[in-house]
């Protein structure tokens, strides 16, 4: 089958599309034939290799150990493994495993994709839309009738918060740069601030949910905008100095202050995968596709997920 792989870390100059065996199918497995992948700031970090301390994650220090790429995809299932009893040949697809970004993937994170939804959008949906329902639902705890912020909303994971969050009943505040303020609006938040012209740390609006994708801010500067009891629930780890320590200098200032401080690693259990699922079907969520590329120019779109400026996702189409 062709796929992106690397053989070792460093930027998007190190990835190329070759020939690999397919996966082997084991029990617990579904074979899907990949008809669309998308790209997540997960694929980057695994890419770079970056922070070191993930890279035994990826099977080695000096390079990762497998050398292929993606987890997100949407597809039609090949074949089930035996110990598979809710899918059969020829359905429609979508979820997570690794490898996605080739002809073929081999997962167990898989649920039935709505019919009236593209590959391309569903293949958009896994790691961003997981991250932001378990960081609204499960880590913020996000009433209705609560007011949340989500900083950095224009990202594949902000655009699906956006969205998420007013299917929970949330009053949701979108803080964006200039050119996605339109979009925000469009996706449902109910005020945009334009971080390009407003310091949303300054105003005199408290948030009883911070979802901070973006970053750049102090836990002095979010604990003034929180209101009593609130939490803020950081996605990913941003700063200048550095993602982990800015991640530590955050915890660090947190311990012992009102409000509370809230890192989590997403996970792909199929009941979740199920509820987006069913967000999709009925229209409460559409992914936001900022470009689609063919597997071949998968090169070019990490070229362009690393400039750090897409609106949504990019998707691979296969």
């Amino acid at each position: 089958m062709r796929a992106l792989v690397r053989y070792r870390y460093g930027g998007p100059g190190v990835v190329r599309v070759e020939d690999v065996d397919p996966p082997t199918l084991k029990d617990d497995r579904v074979l899907v034939r990949v008809r669309a992948s998308s790209l997540n700031k997960a694929d980057w970090h695994q890419l770079r290799g970056r922070p070191r301390v993930m890279r035994p994650m990826l099977g080695g220090v000096r390079r990762p150990k497998s050398p292929l790429m993606g987890n997100d995809f949407a597809g039609v299932v090949e074949a089930v493994g035996k110990d598979v009893a809710d899918l059969r040949p020829g359905d429609e697809v979508f979820g997570g495993g690794p490898g996605a970004c080739a002809e073929y993937v081999s997962a167990k994170s898989v649920v039935r994709k709505p019919a009236g939804v593209s590959f391309e959008a569903a293949a958009a949906v896994p790691i961003a839309g997981l991250t932001a329902l378990q960081g609204l639902r499960d880590h913020g705890k996000l009433q209705p009738g609560q007011r949340v912020l989500v900083n950095g909303a224009s990202g594949g994971v902000g655009s699906m918060a956006i969205q998420i969050a007013k299917t929970l009943g949330g009053d949701v505040t979108a803080v964006v740069s200039t050119r996605n303020v339109a979009q925000a609006r469009a996706l449902g938040a109910d005020r945009v601030i334009d971080r390009i012209h407003d310091d949303f740390t300054q105003e005199e609006a408290r948030y009883d949910l911070i979802l901070d994708v973006a970053g750049g801010h102090s836990w002095r500067a979010l604990r003034r905008v929180l209101a009593p009891h609130g939490r803020v629930v950081l996605v990913g780890a941003h700063g200048s100095r550095g993602p982990l320590r800015h991640l530590a200098a955050l915890w660090l200032a947190s311990r012992g202050g009102r409000g509370e401080l809230v890192f989590f690693v997403t996970k792909f259990p199929k009941e979740d995968l199920e509820t987006l699922a069913g967000l999709l079907e009925r229209g409460e969520l559409t992914p936001v596709i900022d470009r689609t590329y063919g597997l071949e120019e998968g090169t070019e779109a990490l070229r362009e997920f690393g400039k750090g400026h897409v609106r949504g996702k990019l998707v691979l189409t296969i």
